[in-house]
Order: C-alpha cells, then structure tokens, then sequence
C-alpha cells in the first residue's frame, strides 16, 4: 500500500473546475478531474464483455431478465485516466466527491465511489458556486452520496437506452439508416413537423384597409390607421381562419384594391376630428433572474447563440469561478446575491432606481436534482462586465453581460409607461392612432428583454403621438391604401422550441441543449435552419407519421411530460424504477405501487412485444408516401405525391419522378412546384445533343444536390455523370460546354519532377489538381476545364497549403507553453475552422467561438478533453504498437483475468 501523503483528494468533472478550485484550497488537497463520466453502458455488443457477447440483451447493455440491471463498463479512452485517479487515491487520507450538484453530477460522484473502491472516509462535496466562501461552507457540510438522484439517473439512462436502441433498430429497418428515435427528441422532432403541417394546411387571405396621416392644428403629424367604415369593422389578419383563409365574422369590411382606392380618393377630402382620447397608465416590472431555459431563450434570441454554444460558455463561467451553476429552474436568489443585487442598483443607476423592497421571485420547481438558485453573477459582490472583458474570451463576456444585468434588473424599480389611444372621425370612417410613452425606465435602463442594446431599445418602445384633444380639427394629410396577406405560424426557432417543451413538462434544464443537438444533427437529417427557423426534412415527416400512427403513445406530449414526472419522483424515493421499466418494456398488469398507479394505463407501454407486432404491421411504403395534390388541368391528372427514398426524397405521379431539391421545405412544395419540379425532370429525357466522338446522348438532369451533365442513355452501364461547376447555370449550358465537363478529371501531361501524370479534378471542396498522392488546389478563378499543365507544375511545387488559401499565419499564439507537451499553443484556422493545437492534439473551437477572444485556460481545457477522448493519432499508434508486443503474454493475462472475474457477483458491478 501507498504511503500517504496527508492529502485529501478531491475529483470535479473537468480540468477548469479542478484549476479553480485548487485555487481555494490550497497545499492540502490535490484536485484531479473526472473529464466526465468514467463508466457508461456499452455503446453496443462489441464493447460489452466476453462473459456477456451471448446474452439475449447484450446489444442493450442492460439485463431486461434480471431487474433491469445496467452493465457498466469504463470506456477503453478513459482507463488510463481511471488509473491515474485510483493511484492518487492510494496516497491520499479523504475523498471528497466535489461532482456538479445536479443528477448527472450525483450518478459520477457514486460511479467513482463503486470504481475506486475507497479504503479512506468519503465525503460528497456541493455547491452552486464556486468562490472561496461557497467552498469553504461546503468543506463544513458535506453529505452522503444521494442514492435517489443517483436512481433517478440511472433509470432515466436505462429508460432511454430501451426506448433509443429498440425504436432506432425499427425505423433502420423501416425509414432508412441513419434515423433514431428517443424518449424527448421523438416528441421535439413531432412538435416542429405539427409546425410545418400547419404551414402546409395555412390557406393565406388577403385584405385592404388605409393608413393615414391627419395633421393637427399645431402642424404636427398624426398618423393612424382605417379601423371602421360605415360601423363595418375593418378586418385584421386574425379576423381569418388559418386553415380556409375565410373571415371569421359576417360583419367584417372586406373591400377589394378598387373599393379601397375610391375610398381613400373620398376621405381624402373629408373633414375630421378627434372623437376620443383615451390614456391609459400601466407599470411593467422586471423578469425574474436566469433559468437554464430563460437563458438559452434569451441568448438565441439577443445574442444569436444556439442552445450548445449557449451552455457552452455558461460552463466555462460556471467552472471558472465566475457564474452559479447553470443547470437549474429555479428564480430565487440568496440574500446575498439580492443585497449585491441591490447594491449595484444604487451604486451604479441611482437610489430612485432601486425597488423600495426586496422582489421575491417564486418558479414551478418540480425537480428535486436541480439546483436551488437563480444562475446570477457568483460570490458577495457581482465584478462588472466590463471589468472581466481582458479575462473572458467573445462569448462568455457577452452571456456574462446578459446574466450580470438580468441579475439586477430583478432588484430594480418598475418602468412606468403609458398607453394613448385617438379616435378620429369623419365621413363614416373610424381610424384609430396609439402611441406610447415612457414615463420612467425603472429596470429598462439595465435590461430590456430581447435586446442587446437597451439604450436604442426604449427609443424603439417608445411612439410619441401629439398633443390633440376631443373635437380638435384634423387636416388629412396622405390616405395610403395598403394590401396585406395573412402570415402562416412562424417556424419554431432554439429559442420558442425550448419555451414550449418547457411549458408542456416535456425534458428538463439540463437536457434542452442536447435535445436540439440531437435533433439538428446532420446525419440525422431530421431538422435543418431556414436563418433561426427549425425546419423538418420529408424523413422527418416520415418517422413523425409512423410513430404516430403505430407508437402514438410514445410521442404524446402529455405521455411525456407524465413521464418526467414519475422520473424526477425516483429523486424524491417516492417511485419504484424496476416496477416502472417493466411496464413499460415488457408490460405488466400486476400489482401495481401507488406512485405507478396514479399513472394512466398507457404507461403500461409493453415496448417490446408492441416493436416485435408492428415488425411485421407496418408497410414503409405507405408511411414514407405523402399526397401533395391532384391536379386538375394538363395531360397529367394523376395524383402527385412526395415518397421518401432511401437516397432521399423524391416527386411521384404515376410513372413520373422527379428529385426534390436539397433545402427546399416542405411548405414550399405545392401542388405548382410540384408539378414545375415533374415536367422539368422530363425535359431532362430529352437529350443535349449527342457526344462528337462516342455517339453517345448527352442529358442535362437535376438530382438531389443539384444539376448535373450524363453522357449515356438512362439503362447505359458505362454512362457517366459530372456536376455542374460553381456558378454554371442550366440555361447557359451548350453541347460544347457538357463535354468539357465530361472530360474531367481531365489530363494535363506528365510532372517533370517524377514523370507522372497531372490531373485537374472538382471535387467536393473545389477544384484542384492532382499527381500521385500530392494535391493542390487551384486559385479562385481558375477552372479545372481551363488550367493549364504549366500553372498546375507551378502550384504542386509549391508547399502543401490547406484549403484554397496560401498557408495562413496563426490566429493566435499563446505566451505560455503547453503543461503537457512544453511547446507552443497556437489557434490556426483549419479547412473545418479554427482549432488550437499543443504540436500533439488537436481541438476544435465550439461552433459560433471567436478564435481571437479565446484564452489560454480556455486552450488547455479544449485540448485536455480532446486527448481524454483519443485525441492524438500518435499515441493511438504507439499504443497499438505496444499491443502488439505484448500477444505472448496475452494467454496467461486473459486467464487471470477470467479468474478474477469469476469472483465478483452481479452485473452492475462489473467495470
């Protein structure tokens, strides 16, 4: 045994977390990192076991025969890491578990409390915040690992794994590779397709009114708008029913362009005055301080960061010591977060500023795991922004911003405004002017929601409309006619799609990032971006409409949202996990415990049988078939619909095919678009004209990822395509043009360096040319059609360049050297953006990040992860190497080590 070195240990999740807290604590402890989970289940049969490859449920990784016990293994890029931690664990006299306080958090702590198999006392450390006082206070009141946060987890783990891997395998087999179902991105996914249906279905309406300006006898102008003609209200556009475009009410005003134009000719000549003046006084008060949904929705909408990026850099803040935990949906605030609070809003706005009491903000918290605090600036005092920007790289300085003001904007005065309403009338007609006012900006002055720039904001908010009093005189000025069209449903966006899974239960806090992640994913391609908008593709469409149709429960929002709530009430020891997990693979109408009871009966899912009965049920052709409309006119009357292929979508009327273009949504394809995709694929059978050497047809077609040239008739084994080069449009395309296009790669002669033959190719990132296995691409403006055996001599000798461009200097070098390799740490933008390197790992920059803003801890951190991941090809081939060499032993190890296993009892023990 070690000898002791009269440390504690103490283990957080990550290398920032570690660096941070070591600052507090002091020669007395040694704080390592986790760098996450140590132990998972199996991503699939060939990580689990040997004893286990031929058990029935081994591709789940959990034993569904015997009470549902998950089988945890370390993942092979996490073994050494586990072995350094077991060695610092030898030399030291405590344990303290300092893991994030939420679920996830507790599941780590009591997985290196089973992993490490401690012989010293063990101590579970939390805190919302990581400051000097909070970690002292937390050292004074430790705690026991909470076993119902860690079976809270555990069973939502075990939940989604049966529900992910069964479904997944299904729709394989059923949609295509590539598509997965899961407990909460299934129900995500069906909420954004609803969405689009809605479009589909949205029948537009138009309609006329008349916008105005009177002038007022002091020569001011008063615009207002036509309200009533004739006591006929003037319609507006939620007047008309989205799914007829019809209006809603028989009294409404519906005037054609004509009738408008001869009414404003009339009213232009028509004497007016103010009916009524009507004001009308209201206070708004502030938001409530952060939650992790608020503060994704408020930075998608002000900052433009997705969910990822969003909690990203609250993470680093959080881990640096400069925010509170950023899992959490609770809005109170500690007394001393609110005497901060208060005392910036003195100390910076001014005394008439600050609310006269204390503003208590009470949330829905149903979560027992959560944290219980508001996410607010961390510690006593609350540093300013501005005081961290040489600190804080691009993104956490902005979402720092957003949360510092928030957080004082809760304490401060409500902004008072007012509301003006004028009446003018006159020859029958009724138009109506609003305006308001500010009256005092209260808590507007730090914050205003939705706005990066407060001080443009109120000028925004602000309509000022002048002075007038009933039966003054009005002068029209201009009488506008103006044409609207009614607006279908807007697209959810990150922002508005985690609002609503919020609002109906369904995920929680800490999952809504990856819920959104999971579901954008390309290779997924389930939902794409139209600017901010989630738009689903038609296999989107596809697996929303077998799941509904075979598995409705499974994607009932209610269902759900039930759901969460029975797994957070194994965090409160009030629910049996095993009870539940049966029901639902299995189903079970047995006896049942209160807490399942109280369930309604479609809880009692029975997933398995269910998946083995629809294998056979259901018809992929039918599920993957949309109707898009029958036209009424034309040569072709058949019905027209959208079938989703195995290489993606495609139109189908009768014998007709046509590709639909890739990023096309599916509420711009209408019947007319449909039928113009349909009669231009073909067009496309009719040839270019023929090749002058081979005879052969030449076709101009368009396919999924855009046009294309095909030398050779459709059932031609040796036909040949090419692609269109950038910037080429169908319309220019001549027979001459087509067969320098079919001419690529083309050959440009031999390299004089080794006599081998240069070839000039577009490829997927651009044109380049190509000798051996040496590549160079070509200059912007030079086509591989063009480029001649000179220029493509010139540019392979030159030095290998990445990308299109010259070699680039480093974005940025860093002063200090790496911990880990004692070279310098550069950011350097990369074909697929900027990285930072070590000179041995490589890491990408979070998506969205400005590689100028980064620092070094920021670095070393980005790096850390990516090498505990398998980071550096080097070391995968020295350990390969090392393999290797060590086969003669691998007999006697094997053995003892099946020995060794033999002794152990149990499934969940195993690592």
């Amino acid at each position: 045994m070690a000898k002791s070195n009269g440390k504690s240990l103490v283990i957080v999740e990550s290398p920032a977390k570690a660096r941070t807290i070591s600052k507090f604590l002091g020669a007395a402890y040694q704080v390592e990192a986790s760098i996450g989970h140590v132990r998972d289940l199996p991503e699939g049969k060939k990580d689990v076991p040997d004893k286990y490859k031929d058990q029935p449920w081994a591709y789940l990784g959990v034993n569904v025969d015997e009470g549902f016990e998950p089988l945890y293994i370390v993942p092979t890029e996490k073994k050494k890491h586990v072995s350094k931690l077991k060695a610092a664990l030898k030399e030291a006299d405590n344990l303290y578990l300092a893991t994030d306080e939420d679920r996830e958090g507790e599941a780590i702590s009591w997985h290196l409390h089973e992993l490490l198999k401690p012989k010293v006392p063990v101590h579970r450390l939390v805190f919302h915040e990581i400051t000097k006082e909070a970690i002292t206070d937390a050292l004074q009141h430790t705690r026991e690992i909470d076993q119902g946060l860690v079976r809270a987890q555990e069973t939502r783990r075990i939940l989604d794994r049966l529900y992910g891997y069964d479904m997944s395998q299904l729709l394989w087999r059923k949609v295509g590779s590539g598509t997965s179902a899961g407990r909460v991105q299934s129900v995500a996914v069906r909420l954004i397709v609803q969405r689009e249906r809605e479009r589909i279905a949205f029948v537009k309406a138009t309609y006329w009114d008349i916008d105005a300006v009177f002038q007022t006898g002091s020569k001011e102008s008063l615009p207002a708008t036509l309200t009533r003609y004739n006591d006929k209200k003037v319609p507006t556009g939620k007047d008309f029913d989205s799914e007829t475009g019809k209006p809603t009410k028989a009294d409404l005003l519906l005037l054609s362009e004509q009738e408008t134009n001869q009414l404003a000719e009339t009213l232009r000549t028509t004497e007016f005055a103010v009916s009524k003046v009507e004001v009308k006084p209201f206070s708004e008060r502030p938001r409530a301080p952060f939650t992790t949904s608020t503060l994704q929705q408020e930075a998608n909408r002000k900052l433009g960061f997705g969910a990822k990026r969003a909690m990203g850099a609250a993470q680093k803040l959080y881990e640096n010591g400069y925010i509170t935990y950023m899992r959490t949906d609770s809005t109170t605030l500690s007394k001393e977060a609110i005497s901060a609070a208060r005392s910036l809003v003195q100390s910076v706005y001014g005394e008439k500023y600050l609310h006269p009491s204390v503003r208590v903000y009470k949330g829905k918290v149903k979560n027992a795991q959560e944290a219980h605090e508001a996410i607010r600036p961390a510690g006593t005092s609350f540093p300013t922004p501005e005081s961290l920007r040489g600190q804080l790289d691009s993104d956490q300085f902005r979402l720092y911003d957003l949360i510092w003001k928030r957080t004082v904007a809760c304490q401060m005065a409500d902004a008072r405004k007012q509301r003006i309403s004028v009446l003018i009338e006159g020859g029958g007609a009724t138009f109506t002017a609003t305006g308001t006012s500010i009256l005092f900006e209260g808590f507007l002055r730090a914050y205003v929601e939705g706005s990066d720039n407060p001080e443009a904001e109120l000028a925004d908010k602000e309509r000022i409309l002048p002075n007038v009093a009933e039966s003054d005189p009005l002068v029209p000025q201009s009488m506008d006619p103006k044409s609207h069209t009614t607006q279908p449903p807007a697209r959810f966006t990150e922002a508005s799609l985690t609002r609503t899974l919020e609002e109906k239960g369904i995920g929680r806090p800490s999952t809504f990032a990856s819920i959104i992640g999971t579901i954008t994913d390309e290779r997924r391609n389930y939902i794409g971006k139209k600017g901010n908008a989630l738009v689903p593709s038609w296999r989107a469409f596809s697996v929303t409409r077998l799941m509904e149709e075979h598995f409705g429960t499974l994607v009932d929002y209610q269902f759900t949202a039930d759901m969460e709530d029975f797994l957070d009430s194994i965090s409160r020891n009030e629910g049996g996990s095993e009870e539940y997990l049966r029901r639902f693979y299995f189903g079970d109408d047995g006896p049942a415990s209160d807490a399942i009871k109280q369930l309604a009966a479609d809880h009692n899912v029975a997933l398995k049988p269910r998946l083995e009965k629809k294998l056979e049920e259901i018809d992929p052709r039918v599920t993957a078939r949309f109707l898009i409309g029958t036209p009424t006119e034309g040569e072709h009357r058949e019905e027209v619909f959208v079938r989703v292929g195995k290489y993606g979508p495609f139109l189908e009327q009768g014998e007709r095919k046509a590709p639909i273009p890739e990023g096309l949504p599916p509420d711009e394809l209408d019947l007319t678009k449909a039928i113009e995709l349909l009669d231009a694929g073909q067009v496309e059978e009719e040839p270019l004209g023929n090749h002058p050497e081979t005879g052969k047809p030449i076709y101009v077609k368009i396919g999924r990822f855009g046009p294309y040239v095909q030398l050779g008739a459709p059932d031609d084994e040796e036909k040949k395509n090419q692609s269109l080069l950038k910037g080429m449009a169908i319309e220019d395309l001549t027979l001459e043009m087509a067969c320098k296009l079919l001419e690529l790669p083309r050959t440009l002669g031999n390299f004089p360096d080794n006599d081998q033959p240069i070839q000039a190719f577009d490829g997927r990132y651009g044109p380049y040319v190509k000798c051996e296995k040496e590549t160079r691409s070509l200059p912007d403006g030079v086509s591989p059609l063009e480029v001649t055996l000179e220029e493509a001599i010139k540019l392979l000798r030159e030095p290998k360049r990445r990308g299109r461009a010259a070699p680039k200097e480093p974005i940025k070098v860093f002063e200090n050297k790496s911990p880990v390799t004692e070279a310098e740490v550069k950011v350097l933008d990369g074909r697929y953006g900027p990285y930072v390197t070590d000179g041995d790992t490589n890491a990408s920059l979070p998506k969205g990040a400005d590689p100028k803003e980064l620092t070094f801890e920021s670095a070393i951190d980005l790096l850390a992860e990516r090498a505990a991941k398998g980071g550096s090809k080097k070391k995968k081939k020295k350990k390969a190497a090392k393999k290797k060499k060590a086969t003669k032993k691998k007999s006697a190890k094997k053995k003892a080590t099946k020995k060794k296993a033999t002794k152990k009892k149990g499934v969940k023990k195993k690592a």
